[in-house]
């Protein structure tokens, strides 16, 4: 029976003892268990992870640690894999609409991947770390010297399975780095298993120098299998439309009620800081995971941020919970109208709300200048709480 682990028989093949272990025999103990929906795509999804779960058993590019120092120099002057008999399996991209149960399964197989050195994280993070680090060996090295390779020589010793959050590409300078990087990692042995909600030939889709990216497309469509998943339902938004979006007055009980459905949404109780790049300026996140972001008021509308920005954050998260919306008037008119291009931004992007705040919408700003402006956005605050919203696909 699925999700039920039996003593082989005797008689068993030695190799039996894979198909009880990874993500696919965890997958389906989670359905029987009545953790997970039964649900042919995601099971399909499951059993290519499974087979690649069996090819990277034990996997490790880099050569016996019993040679002689001076090994990892001469690793990395390796000629490529493509050149080497038994090079490294593919990796696999797996590519749907958002809430069809992705990060589930990625969390299954990075959970039971049998690799002595691998690495998860969301795309985003991976790209901020790799430009610090660039920018760092330049410091030290000068200008002129290539930071790529010393790049590369880092990660794959740090991780021979690199698990990718929400592959997405935003920015010219991170699609510029890319195909250098990429080409470098897969040269040294790293296989990459990836999550997006965008098929590899639509990434960095209509914007300006894409002509540039279309190699490293071609790359990840080489060295990475694509899988479409079309599962029956969008889970994300069933857990939201299970959700109160808004919580007042601003108390120790809207806290907790937005501490649960961060927890809820994102599955953990606290995310990692990030930070956006926009037109060369850095929006910070004070924290995310998996594409729900959480920050307060004063955090995003006591700043000096505007449209650019909160159009970052809106397609970059599916989801915001923010902290500590006060009452407003013409004392704080300007994070008032911060407020009221925020909230504008998400509405237009489909982006989910999750909010304390002192009032309900409608008695946020309720008298002098510019109580009557706000009114379209209480009106679309109150939308923005109805099982039609939520029910909307998020627009990146």
């Amino acid at each position: 029976m699925d999700g039920t682990t039996t003593a082989p028989a005797p008689a068993a093949p030695a190799v039996s003892a894979d198909v009880s272990k990874g993500p696919l025999p965890l997958y389906r103990a989670r359905v029987a268990a009545g953790a997970l929906r039964a649900d042919p795509a995601q099971a399909h999804a499951a059993e290519t992870l499974q087979d690649l779960w069996r090819r990277l058993r034990g996997y490790d590019p880099r050569p016996e640690a019993k040679e002689e120092p001076g090994l990892l120099a001469r690793f990395f002057r390796r000629k490529p894999v493509d050149d080497q008999p038994g090079g490294p399996p593919l990796g696999l991209y797996l590519v749907g609409e958002v809430g069809r149960g992705k990060s589930m399964l990625m969390d299954l197989f990075f959970e039971t991947a049998d690799v002595p050195r691998k690495r998860r994280e969301h795309f985003h993070a991976f790209m901020q770390t790799s430009h610090r680090r660039i920018h760092e060996w330049r410091r030290a090295h000068g200008d002129a010297a290539d930071p790529i390779p010393p790049l590369a020589d880092r990660i794959v010793a740090e991780a021979a399975l690199l698990c990718f959050d929400e592959f997405q590409v935003h920015d010219i300078v991170d699609a510029m780095l890319l195909g250098r990087l990429f080409e470098a990692l897969f040269a040294r042995g790293v296989v990459v298993v990836a999550t997006s909600n965008t098929a590899p030939a639509d990434l960095f889709k209509g914007k300006p120098g894409r002509d540039a990216f279309l190699p490293f497309i071609a790359m990840i469509q080489k060295r990475l299998e694509v899988l479409h998943l079309s599962a029956l339902q969008d889970y994300r938004r069933d857990r939201i439309r299970g959700l109160p979006t808004w919580h007042t007055p601003l108390d120790g009980r809207a806290e907790r009620a937005l501490d649960a459905a961060f927890r809820e949404l994102s599955g953990v109780a606290h995310g990692e800081p990030c930070s956006l790049t926009v037109l060369g300026r850095k929006v910070e996140v004070p924290q995310h995971h998996r594409g729900v972001a959480r920050a307060d008021f004063d955090t995003l509308c006591g700043a000096y941020l505007g449209a650019a920005d909160f159009l970052a954050i809106a397609t970059h998260f599916h989801t915001l919970v923010l902290d500590g919306v006060p009452r407003l008037g013409p004392e704080n008119y300007d994070r008032a109208r911060r407020f009221v291009t925020l909230i504008d931004t998400l509405y237009e992007h489909r982006c989910k709300l999750v909010a304390s705040a002192e009032a309900v919408p409608d008695q946020l700003y309720e008298k002098g200048e510019g109580a009557a402006i706000f009114q379209r956005t209480a009106s679309r605050l109150m939308e923005m709480q109805s099982q039609e919203y939520l029910a909307l696909p998020h627009l990146t």
